[in-house]
């Protein structure tokens, strides 16, 4: 039997969709920058600073001004600190109102269904990832003490170290454990150096740096396809690499 382990941002949800409603509500003076391309500089900055904020060396508020700002910057816009602060908070607004994705949804269903052992290893401080989850209702899946936060932890992805203490608590076998989430460096290296299986969902197009030195098992571009092949998997048929 196969085991399914989580990450939550753009993973279980789709984090385009808060971020978006953010900008056109504190930024409708900037219509021409491309969305897409502001979010993928905010997850930038914010994936750069991150062992800052973990290790408290920057304060998360001083964090979230900066990578909103230094994203516009890119785009050849300065804002104020006073507009970072109001995104922000309109961003964490929206995010109160995340859903899960319809394929997640029908993986989580099957799991349950099949008694295939889950859980979710996230990133981030325990209380801010911890609404995400009771947001997404994702206790009627997962049980508490099978979702592991970073803050919480005291080890963040892509340190191997959190993927085996989680292999431990939960009693995994590796080689039949699958990850699924969608950082190239925090997921596809963390699991592949923990010799977990991955699956990569990649929602944004992004391609695989060729010297990063791993490579998921699969990849899936549409998350409608994963439960296609979760139950192939799980029959143990050989199936493409790539799910467009």
């Amino acid at each position: 039997m196969i085991n399914l382990i989580f990450d939550v941002d753009d993973t279980i949800y789709n984090q385009l969709e808060p971020f978006e409603n953010a900008v056109n509500k504190v930024f409708n003076n900037h219509k021409d920058i491309d969305s897409l391309g502001l979010f993928k500089s905010h997850r930038k900055y914010s994936d750069e600073l991150f062992d800052l904020t973990e290790s408290g060396a920057l304060s998360l508020d001083d964090m979230r001004v900066y990578r909103i700002t230094k994203a516009f910057y890119d785009f050849g816009k300065n804002i104020t600190v006073k507009e970072a602060k109001d995104f922000q908070k309109e961003y964490e607004a929206n995010q109160e109102k995340i859903t899960i994705s319809d394929g997640i949804r029908e993986v989580l269903n099957f799991g349950k269904e099949n008694n295939i052992k889950m859980g979710i290893i996230t990133n981030g401080p325990t209380k801010h990832q911890g609404n995400k989850v009771n947001n997404l209702g994702l206790n009627k899946w997962i049980s508490n003490k099978d979702i592991f936060i970073s803050e919480s932890e005291g080890v963040a992805k892509p340190d191997v170290q959190i993927f085996k203490l989680v292999e431990h608590k939960m009693n995994l076998d590796p080689e039949n454990t699958y990850y699924i989430g969608d950082s190239i460096n925090n997921d596809i290296v963390g699991a592949k150096s923990a010799g977990w299986k991955m699956i990569w969902i990649n929602r944004r197009g992004v391609d695989i740096p060729e010297n990063l030195g791993f490579y998921p098992d699969y990849i899936v571009n549409d998350d409608s396809k994963l439960i296609d092949l979760i139950k192939d998997i799980c029959k143990g048929n050989m199936v493409s690499k790539v799910l467009d």
